[in-house]
């Protein structure tokens, strides 16, 4: 693709979207107008019906995927030009949908072509919502350690245990999940990983009520729950290779929350303006220096994002930045937060009384979140060590060594 080929995708890109995505939907996305993917897409407004049907209908949900699975058949190339504009133009995303995110990648490399007829289709016409079934009461950094049993049955398996920290499950249709099929082989190597109906018998789900008033995780039990075994995705236990190429699409996801804009996203400067103007002591002018380093290192990381979206696209390894991207931008959501909440002094307190404002309440609540947040999808601590092991390459240290 030259530059003259790039520069006329890029403006019928502009045009299109200029076009197509409503003024509306060109800001910051309020938490309760995020549009999910799934049998029961909701929209709280006729501008994102349009939106969500409008990019559906041009199949960019998927803008890289083959078109014979419903996605837009882009180039690299093409897929970072079309990120770049709806980043100049401020476009919501038109849906949220965490098969697309985490699933989708795996089954275009790993599915069969069967698979990816059945299940990858509805992700581009944003018809199932997915959820991810990992972590376990006692299988949570040490994902390994997994319960749930899938046995052979015949013609399918009988899927028994429980997964817990399940994002939105009482909202899912399908999950991915991981099951352990091989009792008797070392913990990493009888795992397989499965996709399951939510609705099947013997699938029940209960809320898990947090600190912050949200109820988005949940704990999924199964009892005797019948998967066929065509919903096998690669070979039977060697789900752990699967699991963590999975991993890797989901940190790179979550990484997507402040690139787009979604609930997370407050801008900090203009925050810290509003609530503390001026500096007028040592403590103040302190505090906005914390401010401004804050706003540079979310500067820095937005540009890192995509700078690795760019080397991804061109074909690069870019596994390593990959690694650190949740890391990064989980922890620095989270000391942003406490910055703002110092501003902000006693209207912090935002959740104690109908006296705050929305925008109050709203920020405490994204504070009480960004703690979540540096552990869902595998804790601070766990990235830690997956860089060290995993990117540098460093050894374990020795049994009985002393930090």
């Amino acid at each position: 693709m030259n530059d003259n080929d790039k520069d006329a995708f890029r403006q019928q890109v502009r045009e299109w979207l200029e076009a197509n995505c409503p003024p509306s939907l060109r800001t910051p996305t309020p938490e309760d107008e995020m549009v999910w993917g799934g049998s029961n897409v909701g929209f709280k407004t006729e501008d994102q019906r349009l939106w969500f049907e409008r990019m559906r209908d041009k199949g960019w949900f998927c803008p890289d995927w083959p078109k014979e699975y419903g996605g837009g058949g882009l180039s690299r190339q093409e897929v970072a030009i079309l990120e770049a504009e709806q980043r100049r133009l401020r476009c919501r995303p038109p849906q949220i949908n965490l098969g697309i995110w985490m699933l989708g990648p795996v089954l275009l490399e790993y599915g069969s072509e069967e698979q990816k007829k059945r299940l990858l289709p509805p992700m581009t016409r944003g018809e199932v919502r997915w959820c991810q079934g990992f972590s376990e009461p006692n299988a949570g950094s040490d994902l390994a350690n997994i319960r749930t049993t899938a046995k052979d049955a015949g013609d399918h398996f009988l899927v028994d245990g429980t997964k817990i920290w399940t994002s939105y499950g009482d909202k899912s249709d399908w999950m991915y999940a991981l099951v352990r099929t091989d009792s008797q082989a070392p913990k990493h190597q009888g795992i397989s990983l499965l996709v399951l109906d939510m609705h099947a018998p013997g699938v029940s789900v209960a809320p898990i009520h947090l600190i912050s008033g949200k109820s988005t995780f949940c704990q999924v039990f199964f009892d005797g729950v019948e998967v066929p075994k065509e919903n096998l995705i690669g070979p039977l236990n060697g789900g752990w290779s699967l699991a963590k190429k999975l991993l890797q699409h989901e940190r790179s996801a979550m990484s997507k929350f402040g690139e787009f804009s979604l609930p997370t996203h407050f801008h900090l400067m203009p925050l810290i303006q509003e609530y503390l103007p001026q500096p007028h002591t040592p403590a103040d002018t302190a505090l906005h220096a914390r401010a401004t380093a804050c706003a540079m290192e979310e500067a820095a990381y937005n540009l890192t994002v995509q700078r690795m979206g760019e080397e991804g696209q061109a074909g690069q390894d870019v596994s390593g930045l990959m690694a650190i991207m949740k890391l990064v931008h989980t922890e620095q959501e989270r000391v942003k937060f406490e910055v703002l909440l110092d501003a902000m002094g006693y209207r912090a307190l935002g959740w104690a009384g109908e006296t705050f404002t929305d925008q109050e309440k709203a920020i405490d609540k994204a504070w009480l979140n960004s703690f979540t947040q540096t552990i869902a999808g595998g804790s601070s601590e766990v990235q830690l060590n997956v860089i060290a092991k995993r990117v540098l390459d460093l050894p374990d240290a020795p049994k009985g060594a002393k930090p």
